[in-house]
């Protein structure tokens, strides 16, 4: 770390728990944002500004009007541009010094699998899409990666940390089932601009968390708001032995550990 960036991250830094270990480590950091808009804008441009050292930016849509109310990472100006384009023209001219990658597509599960085993360390889902919600989970799942999920909607919003490299972990699928209602969409049912922001935030700052082993992450835990009364819940998220995505992948790793008692 040279003295540019000593100085620029420097309130990190002085941080007890965090230290310039803690920077190094999201300076080393790959990080995959799937989704561009209302959360993908915040936790684009924290992760960015806080020096995690390589974005890869996955979004398959274009900059439009009303994209404007709530995902500040674009402008005026990129409307009609790729939203990918659009970010990393944003991000870039926030933090010079790290690396962005954008990929303007829709992640399939073989082309998912091909980025994570390319050395994601991270992948914060960002999407709006159940369909590829669920391939983002299944694919997080087989290859051991932490993924980080937000949802945000009318006046309601969701934040959650998957962890499959953690046995007692939940999946994605272990809360939702893939069938769940597709329609839930801020493009059919509106949302309120801050709200996205706030989950937006709490994305970023649970990937920042994992990232460097700061404090006590989100996994096993869900955090709803209700942006109506500004109150908070959390739920225990406990994971379902017979979840179809990670229940196997659990089954085998039991097998595969060796057997204390008779040791």
């Amino acid at each position: 770390m040279n003295d540019k960036q000593l100085l620029r991250y420097s309130r990190q830094i002085m941080l007890p728990a965090f230290d310039i270990e803690g920077q190094q480590r999201l300076l080393s950091a790959t990080v995959l944002i799937v989704g561009l808009g209302g959360l993908g804008s915040p936790v684009s441009m924290y992760l960015a500004a806080a020096g995690v050292g390589h974005l890869i930016l996955v979004d398959d849509d274009l900059v439009d009007l009303s994209n404007l109310q709530r995902q500040i990472v674009h402008t005026e100006q990129a409307v009609g541009v790729s939203k990918v384009e659009s970010a990393a023209a944003t991000l870039s001219a926030l933090n010079h010094d790290i690396r962005i990658t954008g990929m303007q597509q829709r992640l399939d599960e073989s082309s998912l699998a091909e980025l994570l085993a390319g050395g994601v360390d991270l992948v914060v889902d960002a999407c709006d899409n159940f369909n590829t919600r669920f391939v983002i989970n299944q694919a997080c799942v087989n290859a051991g990666v932490p993924l980080v999920s937000g949802a945000a909607i009318r006046l309601e919003g969701q934040v959650a940390v998957f962890d499959s490299r953690r046995a007692h972990s939940p999946c994605y699928q272990c809360l939702y089932r893939a069938g769940d209602d597709e329609q839930m969409s801020c493009a059919r049912n509106g949302v309120l601009a801050p709200l996205v922001g706030v989950i937006g935030s709490m994305q970023a700052l649970e990937a920042i968390k994992l990232l460097t082993g700061l404090g006590q992450d989100l996994c096993g835990r869900l955090l709803l708001f209700d942006a109506f009364s500004s109150l908070w819940r959390e739920l225990r998220l406990p994971r379902d032995p017979a979840c179809p995505a990670c229940g196997q992948r659990h089954q085998s790793a039991a097998l595969d550990a060796p057997d204390t008692q008779a040791l």
